[in-house]
């Protein structure tokens, strides 16, 4: 047998939409007062709890803000802010097992300056050109092993004239023009290079990819405890681990066999291999010491 049916009328149908409204204008204004970011949220004074790099609004306790009832699971409005804003963020910090280590301040000025691919682009030619080994060589005409006889007659023989079989048109000759040992390195500002790791660390912290662990501790040297810690992060190809000191023997050899992962020291952290993964995961020291290292004046 159904049940009762209950009609509302039309007094009612106003009064229930008049609180619908009141209710989602209240939702609003409470999301607009803390915007947020994938990577971090802003540093005000309001009471707030972050998890997986998101931010949400702590109700007083035994009171709540909106009736359930009324909520809906469907994403209305995404709030959003302008990146590159050089403000302070915070991160959520935990380790290899997803456990809760607290919160860290990433400093505004490293961790959210505004994205310049221009920039990027200088620092990545200047590190390509300055890591080749630039030992190309080939042998001039004074260099190639063979007589310096006059291979025949000047005239008579109907053929071209030669003074030598060692010229660049003889098989085993010089070569003109050739390469020679030298370095590629171009120059670049150190103040540019500074500012080429601020945007990259900046953005794989505006894409939520930046992930900070109170340490890079393995249980053993075993490569499938790394493999299966991988697999837990969401949507990671390739992971860059950087520890703040050297690096622990056991995470090294628990990665070396690992195509996808590669551990790095904070000295050691460039823009190149920053893009080359689309996971950065610091310690608390790695990001301390690359702070200190970007505050500390440039010496000329």
């Amino acid at each position: 047998m159904a049940g009762p049916t209950h009609t509302l009328s039309l007094s009612q149908h106003l009064h229930l939409h008049l609180h619908l409204h009141l209710f989602s204008c209240a939702a609003l204004a409470l999301q607009q007062m803390r915007p947020y970011d994938r990577g971090g949220i802003l540093v005000q004074n309001l009471p707030a709890v972050c998890f997986n790099g998101y931010s949400t609004l702590l109700a007083p306790a035994n009171e709540v803000l909106i009736p359930q009832e009324l909520l809906s699971s469907k994403t209305v409005w995404t709030p959003d802010r302008e990146l590159g804003q050089y403000e302070d963020l915070v991160s959520r910090v935990t380790n290899f097992h997803n456990e809760d280590k607290g919160f860290m301040v990433l400093d505004g000025d490293v961790f959210d300056v505004p994205i310049r691919k221009d920039i990027v682009h200088r620092v990545v030619r200047w590190q390509l050109a300055k890591r080749q080994q630039g030992t190309h060589s080939t042998k001039t005409i004074s260099e190639v092993s063979g007589t310096g006889r006059k291979p025949y007659n000047q005239k008579g023989t109907g053929r071209a004239r030669h003074g030598t079989l060692r010229g660049p048109q003889f098989r085993g000759g010089a070569t003109m023009h050739g390469p020679k040992p030298r370095s590629h390195a171009i120059k670049l500002q150190k103040k540019v290079r500074r500012l080429g790791l601020k945007i990259a660390l900046s953005a794989r912290t505006a894409e939520g990819k930046l992930l900070v662990f109170e340490d890079l501790e393995v249980p053993s040297h075993k490569t499938k405890n790394i493999v299966q810690y991988i697999r837990q992060m969401e949507d990671t190809k390739k992971v860059l681990l950087v520890d703040g000191g050297d690096i622990d023997t056991k995470l090294k050899l628990a990665t070396q066999n690992l195509h996808y992962v590669n551990v790095l020291p904070s000295i050691g952290l460039n823009v190149y291999s920053i893009l080359q993964h689309d996971t950065l995961v610091m310690t608390r020291d790695a990001i301390n010491r690359i702070v200190e290292r970007m505050h500390t004046p440039i010496s000329r």
